[in-house]
């Protein structure tokens, strides 16, 4: 069986309860939440340790057999207060969750690097790993980028979200990927797209948001990139196609990324691999 997770964004109109459900029907073994919303008018569904509600959620994920890999999204901006989402990373961590992933939204580097070393300490004391994704049109934009934040943070649980999308987009490359630590490097989401990019970052913004294609139906390099990340990264699919119904939505984003991986060999971090040139 393949232990893919679901990103809450492939289907973000559906509460957790739901997500969780449709992903058990279709074949996920995991799922990532939204608990803080991405944009200002963003959906979010955040939960508290202790209510009837998180119980109720619990209940549903033993129920399906389906865990929590990571919740979402921390966006680390000028004023942001890394205490004040202690309760967000405790909710996490009771529903068994790995990680949480933050972008970096703050123009001063140095102040962006220290918030995200605090955001890691406050993870730790809750057994979570901190995710940092990089996204075009953020302050964080690129994986050069995000690695230079990691590296300088220095924190032992601090890692990269890479995203294949944003990867192709912000002109990356896989071999970029091959210097890397493995321990840098734990989880990935995979979709496809068309190999050109749109020409300004607002239609890049709304390909990211809700134009997405099944891997395996564009032109993004995936089986190169699958070979140069860590044998033991955790995969999930982000794929928002709001052209499907939630529930066929996801069942195409598995069945798709099933052919994806039952093709392609994982893990050789072979310095060879080519795509995004």
């Amino acid at each position: 069986m393949i232990a893919l997770g679901l990103a809450h964004l492939t289907a973000l109109e559906l509460a957790p309860t739901a997500l969780v459900a449709e992903a058990a029907r279709a074949g996920f073994a995991a799922v990532a939440l939204r608990f803080i919303p991405a944009t200002s008018d963003g959906p979010a569904y955040p939960t508290q340790v202790g209510t009837e509600a998180h119980r109720a959620l619990k209940r549903v994920l033993d129920g399906e057999g389906v865990r929590v890999s990571d919740i979402e999204l921390v966006q680390l901006q000028p004023t942001i207060d890394i205490s004040s989402l202690a309760a967000c990373l405790e909710a996490g961590a009771d529903l068994g969750a790995a990680a949480i992933i933050a972008s970096g939204d703050d123009p001063d580097r140095s102040r962006l690097t220290a918030r995200f070393a605090e955001l890691c300490q406050l993870a730790a004391s809750f057994g979570l790993r901190v995710d940092l994704e990089f996204m075009r049109w953020r302050a964080i934009g690129t994986l050069a980028q995000a690695a230079a934040v990691v590296r300088d943070a220095g924190q032992t649980n601090g890692s990269i979200l890479v995203d294949a999308l944003h990867m192709a987009r912000s002109g990356g490359r896989v071999a970029d990927l091959i210097p890397l630590p493995d321990r840098w490097l734990r989880a990935a989401q995979l979709c496809d797209a068309a190999a050109e990019a749109p020409a300004t970052d607002t239609a890049i913004i709304a390909e990211a948001r809700a134009g997405r294609l099944p891997p395996g139906d564009g032109a993004l390099p995936l089986g190169a990139l699958l070979e140069a990340l860590p044998a033991d990264t955790a995969l999930s699919v982000e794929m928002p196609l709001p052209a499907l119904d939630a529930r066929e939505r996801i069942a195409t984003a598995f069945n798709a990324t099933r052919n994806l991986l039952e093709g392609h060999a994982r893990g050789a971090r072979r310095r060879d691999c080519h795509g995004w040139a």
